[in-house]
């Protein structure tokens, strides 16, 4: 990192700081997705409110990683948090979720020989568990009907893909 850096916010979960006087840089813990799909080749996602756009999303299992959890441990236990399963997990991809003001770098994982292992819910989270072909989300995001995220692209892009590649 270059220049001269001021911290304008130190918050919970992110920090607002100020570069050069120019820049303004939000600082964020890493964070996970989790493309699963079961034997009908449909993929794991969850209904969630999310008070930041004022609306209930559709997205795949995903959450930040805690202090000095690996990306893969995160994963799994995002997915037994929020769908009460664990499989084999493979890393797809790994990006940025938004560089010109955020360093956050999302993770996302496919599981696989899924199975089931509940972990209790976060508190703040009240989830429902949607089983969805990931065309079906593809167009569903495309055409409006479906508020996701870049994560829930992400799981949906690599699960058509996925399917895709298997039935040729």
């Amino acid at each position: 990192m270059t220049g001269d850096a001021r911290t304008i916010y130190d918050g919970h979960i992110l920090k607002l700081e100020l570069l050069e006087d120019k820049w303004e840089v939000i600082r964020h813990a890493d964070a996970v997705a989790v493309l699963a799909l079961n034997d009908a080749g449909e993929m794991l996602l969850v209904r969630q409110f999310r008070r930041a756009v004022d609306a209930h999303t559709l997205e795949a299992p995903a959450g930040l990683i805690d202090g000095e959890e690996s990306p893969e441990a995160a994963a799994r236990r995002e997915l037994q948090e929020e769908a009460g399963l664990d499989g084999e997990m493979r890393l797809l991809t790994r990006f940025y979720s938004s560089p010109g003001f955020c360093d956050e770098q999302l993770y996302v994982f496919q599981a696989t020989g899924l199975r089931e292992s509940k972990l209790p819910h976060d508190d703040d989270e009240d989830i429902e568990v949607v089983w969805m072909a990931p065309q079906k989300v593809l167009d569903g995001l495309r055409e409006g009907r479906i508020v996701g995220s870049a994560t829930t692209v992400a799981a949906a892009l690599y699960g058509a893909q996925s399917l895709a590649g298997s039935a040729e």
